[in-house]
């Protein structure tokens, strides 16, 4: 992706949160670390089988303001981004280029039909 990416999706960037379920388990909720505007492509798509259901997964390149590592603002495996009623589990993060300006988030969204 050459120059500057076109930001225009707001995201916000979410941490899973593990509390004590007092039955010797854990319950986990999802904590909104803060919003990130974004540039969004579709790379691709496939449907299967889940029980009775049809899953449709897509992945996605999302492109982002890069942050620091360590920064809690710099996405990492195992966080989503999300809009609206949309969910997105980030599987991979890279710096988009040698400026480090930008980073490459590739992420899977699932829909159960």
């Amino acid at each position: 992706m050459a120059g500057v990416p076109n930001l225009t999706r707001r995201l916000v960037l979410e941490t899973p949160e593990r509390a004590a379920d007092g039955a010797g388990g854990y319950s986990e909720t999802w904590v909104p670390l803060g919003t990130l505007w974004a540039g969004m492509t579709a790379l691709a798509g496939r449907e299967q089988a889940a029980g009775q259901e049809a899953v449709s997964r897509v992945a996605w390149r999302i492109v982002l303001r890069a942050a620091p590592p360590g920064s809690p603002a710099r996405p990492r495996p195992g966080q989503r981004l999300t809009e609206g009623n949309r969910r997105f589990a980030i599987t991979a993060v890279a710096e988009q280029d040698a400026s480090g300006r930008y980073l490459t988030v590739f992420a899977d969204e699932e829909v159960t039909a």
